[in-house]
């Protein structure tokens, strides 16, 4: 499976951004679609989940409440809907899958990743 992320870009504090996670290949909808994070010097961290179903959505606590993960299997293409951003936003956001049942938030339990799109976020 190959992931294309895209939708990033400059925001200022306060305004959102949709990212968008394409992705080819059959295996997307039996799949967790996850979010990641990474600033520059700082981990890979993790931002949201949803399991194949949709039905499962889980959030790290500082993006929860201004972030929504949503996705559509007919068109192989997960969301990240990033509303009231801030500063500390910025990082490259990465999508990826996990093939299987779970939801995972650890990225070593993530098969595929896309090459990521900038977030920066100006106050």
């Amino acid at each position: 499976v190959q992931l294309v992320e895209s939708g990033g870009g400059l925001v200022q504090a306060g305004g959102s951004l949709r990212l968008s996670c394409a992705a080819s290949g059959s295996s997307f909808s039996d799949s967790a679609v996850g979010w990641f994070r990474q600033a520059p010097g700082k981990a890979r961290e993790f931002v949201a989940t949803i399991h194949w179903s949709g039905r499962h959505t889980y959030y790290a606590d500082d993006v929860e409440g201004r972030f929504t993960i949503s996705r559509d299997n007919a068109k192989n293409t997960a969301y990240l809907q990033m509303n009231d951003l801030k500063p500390g936003d910025t990082a490259v956001y990465y999508c990826a899958i996990s093939l299987g049942l779970s939801v995972p938030t650890e990225p070593q339990r993530y098969d595929s990743w896309g090459q990521g799109t900038q977030v920066t976020v100006s106050s």
